[in-house]
């Protein structure tokens, strides 16, 4: 539906977002641009910025043929989202998965966008990703594909453009490669293209558990929020890759019990707690979770339902729906992958009276200390690991505060708070600038 003729729709009656259909209610763009709308109707934003902050900016679809190690070429489908640079370079991740689509890309671009300004850091969304099977890939392969894939986007991205980063199905080697491919490009290194490199190439001390710090630090200030205590505080995370098992491993050292962990091939239980770093030490060795020899095998979809504090769905898209929302049994909802839970299942949780920590705040320690690499690289100074930690628990607890601060003066719950915090800031940029024309 185009923007013109859902605001009229919209200004005669709120929306109700349980009235999406199923379609729409698990595809994350649809499931974003709701959330926007209903925020921006909260803001009583003018026609035109909403019109503006809807839609990207920029769609970029590449189509890059890579020799496989086999001789044959295949030729992969590759997409980059630019959401918004009104406050800054646009800034998001890469993902290589065989369920990327475009408008998965577009929501998570958007998704940067709103996440970037909650916490208040210089930086517009993008986001990225190619079409395939990273585990059915060799390194050649991949490395090929990456090189390719870069060099197509060569003149749309940069320090003061588009700053790449990790995602789903990529790494720091990946991130490696980008900035090699483009450095060959400007024919000097820059080491300020992307963030998530590795630290001897100008990555940052801490960037690799940020985003499980992020997690931990919004968990801790809810407690308080709330009156509750980490002494016995029970914690299911969904999800064991880095921000999975980095938060499940800052929360048990910070006194929270780890109860479950759940994976996409099986699940574990143990009522008196997981021994995060044996079980890390067990995936590394064993390539899988499953037959840790510390917990009991549960039913991966089954465990999200378990009771507890503080349930972390730190995966992908879509696990908490309208089919399983009313089983939930946790205090707080804890947003540690992007979009893991739709807007029908919103309004299910906002019944049960559970807390729920946004994505686009909870998640954001990854952006910001990406944030922080960048400010470095363009430097050339490095900060030690606990100078990136105290700024980046510094900013976590403040951006907490300001959602709920929102949340309290606008009388709505903490995610639509978030997106109307967010909005406002980029929307009073966009308007500051004006419209170039």
């Amino acid at each position: 539906m185009a923007i013109e003729s859902l605001i009229p729709v919209i200004e005669k009656k709120e929306p109700k977002m349980n009235t999406l259909t199923i379609e729409q209610e698990t595809n994350p763009w649809e499931a974003q641009a709701a959330r926007f709308d209903f925020a921006a109707k909260k803001l009583n934003l003018d026609q035109g910025i909403w019109k503006v902050l809807r839609y990207p900016a920029r769609e970029i679809i590449v189509h890059i043929p890579v020799g496989m190690d086999d001789g044959s070429v295949e030729v992969f489908t590759g997409y980059r989202v630019q959401h918004s640079i009104a406050r800054g370079p646009a800034k998001g991740g890469i993902r290589y998965g065989p369920d990327v689509s475009l408008d998965e890309v577009r929501a998570l671009a958007s998704w940067m966008t709103w996440k970037c300004a909650v916490v208040n850091i210089p930086f517009g969304g993008a986001k990225g990703g190619v079409i395939c099977d990273p585990k059915k890939m060799s390194q050649g392969e991949l490395e090929r594909m990456t090189r390719r894939y870069t060099a197509e986007l060569i003149e749309f991205i940069g320090p003061e453009k588009d700053v790449p980063a990790p995602d789903m199905g990529t790494d720091e080697q990946t991130m490696a490669w980008i900035m090699d491919t483009y450095s060959m490009h400007m024919r000097q290194t820059v080491t300020a293209v992307v963030t998530g490199k590795p630290v001897n190439i100008g990555g940052s001390r801490g960037r690799r558990e940020a985003t499980g710090r992020g997690v931990s630090v919004v968990c801790d200030q809810a407690l308080k929020h709330l009156g509750m205590s980490i002494e016995g505080c029970r914690v299911i995370v969904q999800g064991f890759g880095n921000v999975g098992s980095n938060s499940a491993k800052i929360l048990a050292d910070k006194g929270y019990t780890v109860i479950g962990i759940a994976e996409y091939d099986g699940g574990l239980y143990n009522a008196n707690g997981i021994d995060v770093p044996a079980l890390i030490a067990h995936r590394k060795a064993a390539g899988t979770i499953v037959g840790f020899a510390g917990a009991e095998a549960a039913d991966k979809d089954e465990l999200l339902t378990y009771e507890c504090e503080i349930l972390i769905p730190a995966a992908t898209e879509n696990v908490i729906t309208s089919l399983n929302a009313a089983k939930l049994r946790c205090r707080i909802l804890c947003e540690g992958a992007n979009g893991p839970t739709t807007t029908v299942a919103d309004d299910i949780l906002e019944d049960k009276r559970i807390f729920v920590i946004p994505d686009i705040l909870a998640n954001a320690g990854g952006v910001t200390t990406s944030y922080f690499e960048w400010v470095q690289d363009r430097m050339g100074y490095f900060w030690t690991e606990a100078e990136v930690n105290q700024r980046l628990d510094s900013i976590m607890t403040e951006s907490f505060s300001d959602v709920m601060a929102y949340a309290k003066s606008h009388s709505v719950n903490n995610r639509i708070a978030a997106y109307m915090l967010a909005i406002d800031r980029v929307a009073y940029t966009t308007k500051q600038r004006g419209m170039y024309a």
